[in-house]
C-alpha cells in the first residue's frame, strides 16, 4: 500500500466523523380513560406541570385520535400495530377469545426479537389469547405486576439501567378513584360551579359533579407523570428513552367512552426524547395505530408488512387526510358504528338504527347514567340528550362541521348543501371497509354470544343479536325498536 493512501485511511475517521448513536429505549406512559384536559392542550382548570414540561421537551400532537373509544379494543390495535377490525379485535370484552392469526405478532415480540427487553406494568386487556412470557421478559423483576402503579414509588426502574428496553406504565387515568373507593376522588380543587357543561347533558349537578372529579384525576396522572421522569432521571434511563404519553381513549362521562364523536376518540398524544423534536406542535390528523409504527422506526427495527401506522417522525413519511375509528359490541351492548375524521368534519355512520345510542350496558350503574336514564322517562331532557335513549331518533348518517359547531350539536347529514361532504365522507368510509376486510361487516358467532350472556346474565342480553337466548318480547320499547 502506498504511504499517502495508508495516511488517507489513517485520517479518514477525522475528516469524515461518523456519529453512532444506539437505538434508543421506548416507554409508554399509557393512560386509562382520560381527555386532554391538560395545561398545554389549553386547558387551566388544573396544573399539569410535568405532562406540560414533558410537551415542551418533544412534540405535541392536537389532532391524535385511537382506533376505538374503548379500552380493549384500542389496546389490541395498538399492540398489532393494526386496526381492531382487522384480525377480529373489534369486540370489547371477547368472551371466548382465538390467537392471533398466523404471522402477526404484537409489537413488545418484535422488540424482544431485536434484543430488547419488555414488560408492563398492570393492564394489557387484549381481545386475544397469548403467552404473557411471549411478551414480556419473564427475568424482569416487577412485583404487584397485576396493580395500575401503585403510589409513586418507581424504584424497580433501577433494574433498566444499561439494558435496552421497550416499556409500558399503565396509570389509571379517568379510573383513578381516590382514598374512597367511589368512582371518581372525594374531593377536586376545581368546583362543581366553575365547569363547563356541554350542551349534550343537561346542566345537573350529577354532570357538574363528574366532570369536576375527571380533573382531579388528571392532577393524579400529571403527578404520577412526574414520577415517571424522575425515575428515569434518577437511574440514568432519560437520555436515551423516548417517551409516549398517551390515552386510550377519551374521559367516562357517558357521551365520550365507548362513543365517535370527538371527546370519545381524540386522545392527548406526547412523544419526547432524543432525536425527538423539543417544543414541537404538529397539528396534522394521526391515528393511534402510529404510535407502535414509530415506535418500532426509533428502534430501528422493520415493520412487518401487516402493520397499517405511519412513522410520525420519518422525513417521507405520508400525512394523512382522515383517520378511521371503530366501535362494535361493549359487554352487552351490540352496535357496529364507524367514524371518518378528516380536516374539517367527523363523518358517523350507524349501522344498526333499531337501538338507541344509549343500549343497557354495564355503565347504567354510574351516577351519571342514573341520572340521565331518569331525566328520560321523566320527559326532562333537551331534544338532543334524549334523542339518545330514543331508537327513534338515531340516524343512519352523522355529519358535523367541527369548526363551526366543535361539540357536535347539528347534524348536516340531511343538508343537501353538505350533499358533497356526505358522499365523500361515505366513499372513504367505504374504501377503507373493503380495503382492509373490516371484520365488524360479519356477525359474531353464537357461541361468542353465549359466552358473553352466561357472564353478564342472559336477562340483560337484550339487544335483537341475543334472539337466541332472549325472547324479544322481554326488551325495554324505549331502548331497542323492531327494524
Amino acid at each position: 500500500m502506498k504511504p499517502f493512501t495508508l495516511l488517507f485511511l489513517l485520517c479518514l475517521p477525522f475528516l469524515c466523523p461518523q456519529t453512532t448513536i444506539s437505538a434508543p429505549n421506548v416507554l409508554w406512559v399509557y393512560v386509562d380513560d382520560m381527555s386532554d384536559w391538560l395545561g398545554c392542550y389549553g386547558y387551566d382548570a388544573v396544573p399539569t406541570p410535568h405532562i406540560d414540561r414533558l410537551a415542551k421537551s418533544g412534540t405535541r400532537f392536537e389532532r391524535a385520535y385511537m382506533p376505538s373509544p374503548v379500552c380493549s379494543t384500542t389496546r389490541s390495535a395498538l399492540i398489532t400495530g393494526t386496526m381492531q377490525t382487522s384480525h377480529g379485535l373489534h369486540h370489547h370484552r371477547t368472551t371466548l377469545k382465538e390467537p392471533l392469526p398466523d404471522g402477526i405478532q404484537t409489537i413488545p415480540e418484535r422488540f424482544r426479537e431485536a434484543g430488547y427487553l419488555t414488560f408492563n406494568e398492570s393492564k394489557e386487556d387484549y381481545n386475544f389469547t397469548y403467552d404473557r412470557d411471549h411478551l414480556f421478559s419473564p427475568e424482569f423483576d416487577r412485583p404487584g405486576i397485576k396493580g395500575h402503579l401503585a403510589g409513586r414509588n418507581l424504584s424497580w426502574l433501577e433494574q433498566l439501567k444499561g439494558k435496552p428496553f421497550f416499556g409500558q406504565i399503565q396509570l389509571k387515568g379517568g379510573k383513578f378513584e381516590g382514598e374512597t373507593g367511589s368512582k371518581y376522588p372525594a374531593h377536586s380543587r376545581v368546583k362543581e360551579a366553575d365547569v363547563t357543561v356541554p350542551p349534550y347533558y343537561p346542566d345537573n349537578p350529577v354532570i357538574r359533579n363528574a366532570i369536576a372529579r375527571h380533573y382531579e384525576q388528571i392532577v393524579e396522572t400529571d403527578q404520577q407523570v412526574g414520577a415517571i421522569m424522575a425515575a428515569l432521571d434518577e437511574f440514568g434511563l432519560s437520555e436515551n428513552t423516548v417517551v409516549f404519553f398517551f390515552t386510550d381513549h377519551g374521559c367516562p362521562l357517558p357521551r365520550s367512552k365507548q362513543f365517535l364523536y370527538e371527546d370519545g376518540t381524540k386522545v392527548p398524544l406526547i412523544v419526547a426524547g432524543p432525536g425527538i423534536p423539543a417544543d414541537a406542535v404538529r397539528t396534522d390528523l394521526v391515528s393511534g395505530i402510529d404510535i407502535p409504527s414509530t415506535s418500532l422506526a426509533l428502534a430501528n427495527i422493520p415493520a412487518p408488512g401487516y402493520i397499517e401506522g405511519h412513522d410520525l417522525f420519518a422525513e417521507k413519511s405520508p400525512k394523512r387526510d382522515h383517520v378511521i375509528s371503530a366501535r362494535d359490541r361493549c359487554g352487552i351492548a351490540t352496535d357496529r358504528i364507524r367514524a371518518v375524521r378528516t380536516d374539517r368534519f367527523r363523518y358517523i355512520r350507524n349501522y344498526q338504527t333499531d337501538r338507541a345510542l344509549y343500549q343497557p350496558q354495564y355503565r347504567d350503574k354510574f351516577a351519571t347514567f342514573v341520572l340521565l336514564h331518569d331525566l328520560y322517562e321523566e320527559g326532562k331532557l333537551d331534544a338532543l340528550p334524549a334523542s339518545y335513549h330514543d331508537p327513534a331518533q338515531r340516524p343512519a348518517e352523522e355529519l358535523y362541521d367541527l369548526k363551526n359547531d366543535p361539540d357536535q350539536t347539528v347534524n348536516l347529514a340531511g343538508d343537501p348543501e353538505y350533499a358533497t361532504q356526505i358522499e365523500e365522507h361515505r366513499k372513504l368510509l367505504e374504501s377503507w371497509e373493503q380495503a382492509s376486510d373490516d371484520k365488524g361487516r360479519y356477525p359474531e358467532s353464537e357461541a361468542k354470544l353465549k359466552a358473553v350472556a352466561d357472564q353478564y346474565g342472559a336477562e340483560r342480553c337484550v339487544a335483537p343479536e341475543f334472539s337466541f337466548l332472549v325472547k324479544q318480547n322481554n326488551q325495554p320499547k324505549s331502548r331497542i325498536r323492531e327494524n
